[in-house]
């Protein structure tokens, strides 16, 4: 079973729509999966109840800020979206269960201090030992020169930059019908499955 954990300390930073695209990604490849959300404003718990019948199963995770349970053995990936202001005994409880971390960030200067904060928090941290961390760069417009500082942060971080997703409405319309990227014809969202392969691939490894 490969559990992903996705958590960065800012909030509106792009946690859920990462989760919910990677548990449709999973659930595209033919896996077992479970979803689950400790943030409070539960917006992947909430994408959850909106995804059609019809639609490949994903499974809720029953887990919560205060009952870290593992996953059923019996699914074969699990998605976690985590609260901002990650720290201390929860993170502590996420980093046991997790096999990777994926961090999201996006072109902000306080979003930056902040992820170079918990970068470094989480590489000093003994239950990371192990745990695998990629960055990925959230609502990147290469038009612009805060898009030019995130990627020369991010490229100087050492740790492996599985992409960059663009700004795009398309998130915000499929969410609404708990869907993601993967569970629509291609051809609707072709530049955005490209920006996702390096993601992927890593998820993959």
């Amino acid at each position: 079973m490969a559990v992903v954990a996705v958590t960065n300390p800012k909030g509106g930073v792009g946690k859920s729509t990462l989760s919910t695209n990677m548990a449709g990604y999973f659930a595209r490849e033919g896996g077992s999966v479970v979803l689950g959300d400790v943030d409070r404003q539960q917006s992947s718990r909430l994408w959850l109840q909106q995804r059609p019948e019809a639609a490949r199963p994903i499974v809720r995770w029953n887990i919560s800020a205060d009952d870290m349970e593992r996953p059923p053995r019996d699914v074969t990936h699990a998605v976690l979206d985590t609260p901002a202001g990650l720290h201390g005994k929860l993170l502590k409880e996420v980093l046991k269960l997790a096999d990777k971390i994926v961090v999201p960030l996006q072109a902000s200067v306080f979003d930056i201090f902040a992820t170079q904060e918990f970068l470094s928090e989480l590489a000093e941290h003994r239950h990371a030992q192990g745990v695998q961390v990629g960055i990925v760069g959230m609502r990147v417009d290469g038009r612009t020169l805060a898009s030019e500082q995130l990627h020369h942060f991010i490229e100087g971080l050492g740790l492996p930059v599985l992409g960059y997703l663009r700004d795009t409405q398309n998130y915000v319309h499929l969410a609404a019908h708990g869907l993601s990227v993967f569970d629509v014809a291609p051809g609707r969202v072709a530049r955005d499955l490209e920006q996702w392969q390096g993601i992927c691939d890593w998820l993959d490894a």
